[in-house]
């Protein structure tokens, strides 16, 4: 839910009159260009603790870092790629009539801007390129993972197209908590790891058993995660940069994660579930900052539904597959209090509005919030008003202090927990 007015028939320009061969071409205005600076300081800033952890802190094989590393290239590729095709498509979409009006800057000039929608699209599509393209250099035809790597990327692109015909069709709240269900079905069909749950140390001795098989039950959990997921992302916006923003920092923090895992554990299996979730968070992750050099205030385009769904179930799929689905509810711990603060006007208890946005100011250019139940309007009731920029850049740090929270809680839980 991006923070944009879809425009309606009664908006878009009436059709300039034919031209003649005195008439002179008409020329789609560029978007504004990527904001390389905060792109190149965010890479520098995560790429350091990140290979250090690779090639320094922890001895992992060979063959696991080379398959790494190629990804890693590939995933330099998606992100030039990317960011070559987004004003391409913007160009495209706005032929289309697919473009918004920023209700954070309405009452201004920039509130009066034609802004593309739906480039999630794009990302989406350079993602799975790369994903299909990995394929070559990393998995056999019998290998153990490629059956689950296929679904995985069938249920991602399943959700990214999903997600493209909410954009176009504008569908209700109710139907939009269906469609993760749908996407997920190839992966929950395809499944064949385990179901079963290490029960933690201080409930052994109520439950009786150290492993409990769940069955059917954990499969539910699995299309459950995958909804939760998706949705999460997609009622935690309305800022410029807030979709991509808490994106980017939720991969950075699996990546970080999936590192620290591989070069703790001994055993193969385990490590190849990890590898498995680095192989697709890290084309999220290029994909994602490439999006956001164009989605960052103030934004030149807008993400739209299609890349919250998509972003969301691709965490979703590598949380369940790398079987760390409940430190990755702890990385969505602002998306768990969102949904939590939401819960009340999503169930139709309270009146839920078309736009749940804080009220914006032209004269100050600052956002007040209101009494609708979203992380954005809370924080803003807390601290007072402050700029769209500054509160989405709030936000993001508190996306990145709940990371870090996960790994100061599982540091201080380890060997005592489970």
């Amino acid at each position: 839910m991006a923070a944009r007015k879809r425009a309606s028939a009664a908006d878009t320009k009436p059709s300039p009159p034919p031209q003649t061969q005195e008439t002179t071409t008409q020329i789609d205005p560029p978007i504004a260009p990527p904001k390389k600076a905060l792109i190149f300081k965010f890479c520098l800033f995560f790429s350091i603790p990140y290979f250090y952890l690779l090639y320094q802190h922890y001895t992992i094989e060979q063959e696991l870092r080379r398959s790494i590393l190629i990804n890693a290239s590939l995933c330099v590729t998606g992100f030039f790629l990317t960011q070559r095709m987004i004003p391409v498509a913007s160009r495209y979409v706005l032929k289309r009539g697919l473009f918004g009006f920023d209700i954070n800057k309405k009452g201004t000039p920039q509130g009066t801007v034609e802004v593309p929608e739906s480039l999630g699209i794009v990302v989406g599509i350079v993602f799975l390129v790369l994903a299909i393209l990995f394929q070559y250099f990393n998995f056999t035809a019998d290998s153990n993972w490629l059956v689950e790597y296929n679904a995985a990327l069938a249920s991602i692109c399943f959700m990214i197209l999903l997600g493209f015909v909410d954009d176009v069709l504008d569908v209700p709240w109710r139907v939009k908590l269906l469609l993760p269900s749908i996407a997920a079905l190839p992966l929950l069909m395809a499944y064949a790891g385990h179901t079963t749950i290490i029960i933690p140390k201080p409930l052994i001795s109520y439950v009786g058993q150290e492993v409990l098989d769940l069955g059917w039950v954990y499969k539910l959990y699995m299309g459950l995660l995958a909804v939760f997921c998706t949705n999460s992302i997609n009622i935690h916006a309305g800022l410029n940069g807030l979709e991509v923003g808490q994106t980017v920092v939720i991969a950075s923090a699996i990546l970080i994660h999936n590192l620290m895992q591989i070069g703790a554990s001994s055993d193969p299996e385990y490590k190849q579930a990890h590898a498995f979730s680095i192989y697709l968070v890290q084309p999220l992750l290029a994909t994602s900052l490439a999006l956001l050099s164009y989605n960052w205030y103030p934004s030149s385009v807008f993400v739209g539904d299609t890349y919250t769904y998509f972003a969301g179930m691709t965490m979703a799929v590598v949380g369940i597959l790398g079987h760390y689905s409940e430190t990755l509810l702890i990385f969505f711990l602002p998306q768990v209090l969102n949904f939590l603060l939401s819960l009340p006007q999503l169930s139709g208890y309270v009146k839920c509005p078309r736009h749940r946005l804080p009220r914006f100011n032209p004269e100050t250019g600052l956002l007040t919030g209101t009494r609708d139940g979203t992380l954005i309007n809370f924080y803003l009731r807390m601290v007072g008003q402050k700029s769209e920029k500054m509160l989405c850049i709030h936000l993001l740090l508190v996306q990145a202090l709940g990371c870090c929270f996960c790994f100061m809680l599982r540091y201080l839980l380890a060997g005592w927990y489970k």
